[in-house]
């Protein structure tokens, strides 16, 4: 079958050649082959709107943000909180106050577990996560109970990676204190109902955050439609700068949360004998912003508006059946994760050979895909294996790059016949 004779006319009007030339890192060529990045579930490419407002930042408008007189201080701390905004329009936050600059989603989930969870944990509290998370929305969560005596409890996924709704309301009760779960899966790209699970947790008096690291870049988010409490997301992942994230989190629940770190920038007065913190969203900020990181997520997140998030993802989707389809048909071959609900992830293994084998066979010939267990050793577990070979596609891919894949994994098979 022909990836390419394969693209749907109903995405006729996505022009991802003009997409492509906007990535410089796309003319790459590893190994003299062209390059093929199937890598970003694990980070994005950069646009050149993006480093071209890193550069003009660096070259011509650094300097320090709030408090400044000069006019580059105050030039910058207008673009830094510009791009708060940018973050603020992308969630559809309905305050400004409610978005945090944090270094990214693992950062995020450890200030709500640190300002939120520990102070309202007690022996014998719960905190409820499913089968799928990243180890990010895991390990803080075991920390924050370990040291408060509660229980971490976890929802089940069925044997197509998707989470069993009656389990994870079930396991709703009194002592549940907050729950925690994805919004797609980093691992096997299962979307999670959140909405009903929002719906659910709440019926109990549950509040709920939502890991959106790999929603943000392709699924359109809106923070007060979800009903969620708190929502995280990295920059990174959203075709923006390393270092930088957002937490959103509902106003009346910030105002409520102690400091994550104390430093400077966070503070109205400091005395020896006392020190008064500021409100939200500077009370977690502390030290010396990323400026230019926010100032590069705000272009980032402006550009994936203007390509169009529902035109993203329905490009996405169709690689994904494309791909689906194609390696179904190599010998041996067996995908992890098959819900009915997925994003651009394909997770699989073959058989007699190691997933770091066919990563490293498939990189010699131009293809970056991740093998691992993508800091998600549960879900390996729950599948009864150590790792997978995850490619997973962002908007500059094409049905062309589909095929090289597959190509590339008609050479395993013949370097290891089934």
């Amino acid at each position: 079958m022909s990836a390419t004779a394969a693209r749907p006319a109903v995405l006729a009007g996505y022009d991802v050649e003009a997409l492509r030339e906007e990535f410089p890192v796309l003319a790459t060529r590893p190994y003299g082959k062209p390059l093929v990045y199937f890598d970003n579930a694990a980070t994005t490419q950069k646009p050149r709107a993006v480093l071209d407002r890193l550069a003009r930042f660096y070259a011509h408008e650094y300097a320090a943000i709030h408090r400044g007189v000069h006019l580059l201080s105050a030039q910058a701390t207008v673009a830094y909180e510009g791009a708060r905004e940018a973050a603020r329009r992308f969630l559809n936050a309905a305050r400004l106050t409610e978005v945090v600059f944090v270094r990214g989603a693992t950062e995020g989930i450890n200030l709500v577990a640190a300002s939120f969870a520990r102070p309202r944990l007690a022996p014998g509290d719960e905190i409820l996560i499913t089968a799928l998370e990243h180890h990010s929305n895991i390990v803080p969560w075991q920390a924050v109970c370990a040291e408060r005596g509660a229980k971490l409890v976890v929802a089940p996924i069925d044997d197509r990676g998707a989470v069993i709704l009656e389990e994870f309301e079930r396991r709703l009760g009194p002592h549940t204190k907050l729950a925690a779960v994805t919004h797609v899966s980093n691992a096997l790209g299962t979307i999670n109902p959140v909405a009903e699970m929002i719906r659910l947790a709440h019926a109990a008096g549950v509040p709920v955050l939502v890991d959106g690291a790999q929603a943000a870049p392709r699924l359109t988010v809106d923070v007060q439609a979800l009903g969620c409490d708190f929502y995280v997301f990295s920059g990174h992942k959203t075709y923006g700068p390393t270092g930088i994230g957002v937490l959103w989190g509902r106003q009346e629940l910030l105002a409520e949360m102690p400091p994550y770190q104390t430093g400077g920038g966070m503070i109205r007065a400091v005395t020896f004998e006392e020190t008064l913190y500021d409100a939200p969203p500077a009370r977690f900020e502390a030290g010396t912003p990323p400026v230019a990181e926010a100032i590069g997520l705000g272009v980032a997140l402006g550009y994936l508006e203007r390509v169009g998030l529902d035109a993203i993802a329905a490009w996405e989707d169709e690689l994904l059946a494309l791909a689906t389809a194609a390696v179904a048909e190599v010998p041996g071959l067996r995908i992890l994760g098959t819900a009915p609900a997925k994003a651009g992830v394909l997770s699989f293994v073959m058989a007699g050979v190691h997933p770091h084998d066919i990563g490293t066979i498939l990189d010699h010939e131009g293809v970056a895909v991740r093998a691992g267990h993508h800091c998600a050793q549960p879900v390996m577990d729950r599948f009864g294996v150590p790792a997978t070979v995850r490619a997973s596609f962002g908007l500059y891919n094409t049905p062309a790059e589909v095929e090289t894949l597959v190509r590339g994994l008609a050479r395993v098979r013949h370097l290891f016949p089934a």
